[in-house]
């Protein structure tokens, strides 16, 4: 699975989704600091990847405005781990079929 993480995303877990097997793209290797959602969210369509953030309100819009192939929102936790953990159960449960073109939380 290709997936894109949003700049407020915990390095973290980039390590956890590429030790699995997956690619991960980082918004600040592809895009401007300032880049807007939309321009995220518009960049990870063109590029058929998923994005994953913590920025929750902001995407829950622009995924009813705009086309996108999923997004992951990371819900924050006490510790990394759990936050690390709570993304694992979601993509192994959930698969490359339940995270397109779903919102998802973990």
């Amino acid at each position: 699975m290709n997936f894109l993480l949003d700049q407020d995303v915990p390095e973290e877990l980039r390590y956890l989704l590429e030790h699995i097997g997956h690619r991960v793209r980082r918004v600040r290797e592809h895009l401007p600091p300032e880049a807007p959602d939309t321009m995220i969210l518009d960049y990870a369509f063109q590029h058929d990847l998923v994005v994953i953030t913590c920025n929750r309100d902001d995407f829950l819009r622009l995924a009813r405005e705009r086309p996108h192939h999923g997004i992951v929102i990371v819900i924050r936790r006490r510790s990394r781990a759990a936050e690390r953990a709570a993304l694992l159960r979601l993509v192994e449960r959930a698969g490359i079929e339940g995270l397109a073109g779903n919102i998802n939380f973990a």
